[in-house]
């Protein structure tokens, strides 16, 4: 693994997404190429019936590829493989400065846990040693690791830059 990579975890409704998006957008304002990797628990499609792109796929296409002036994209069917792992699609990904992580909760790289005691979920940080912050709204006592409000995106931003060795920037 040769890009930096942090971490987003928490249970579902813990307000990840909202966390990520906002580290990603403070990362970028300040001049880093931010690449992230989303797991989905359940079947999603970035394609839609009756596009020419879905209709090679339901042809049996193992790959499509969709070009245009803004953007690009590879579709990929696994059909009867096995599901990428966290290993392989951080190095599907192109050269970047930081690799900002929401799932794959188990894997072993340094994470940032989202939590709301309101849900009444466990604590991760308690049983996963690569939970290095936590971000939650709520004082939070006896946390063996330091623990920011969800909305300190510039305090959350520098703690991971320098928990990369990356700085501040």
């Amino acid at each position: 693994m040769n890009k930096p990579v942090f971490g987003v975890t928490g249970f579902k409704n813990s307000g990840k997404t909202t966390l990520t998006s906002r580290i990603v957008s403070e990362l970028t304002s300040r001049g880093f190429k931010v690449s992230t990797i989303k797991h989905a628990h359940h079947a999603f499609d970035l394609d839609h019936p009756g596009r020419d792109s879905f209709i090679h796929r339901e042809a049996g296409a193992h790959e499509v590829a969709i070009v245009s002036g803004w953007r690009w994209a590879i579709l990929h069917e696994l059909r009867d493989e096995d599901e990428p792992t966290f290993d392989d699609m951080l190095n599907r990904l192109s050269p970047c400065d930081i690799v900002i992580v929401e799932g794959f909760k188990r894997e072993a790289y340094p994470k940032i846990e989202v939590r709301r005691p309101e849900l009444d979920h466990p604590a991760l940080a308690h049983n996963d040693s690569d939970i290095v912050a936590i971000a939650c709204d709520e004082p939070l006592e006896e946390e063996s690791v330091p623990v920011f409000c969800r909305n300190e995106i510039e305090k959350i931003t520098d703690f991971i830059l320098e928990h990369l060795g990356l700085g501040k920037s």
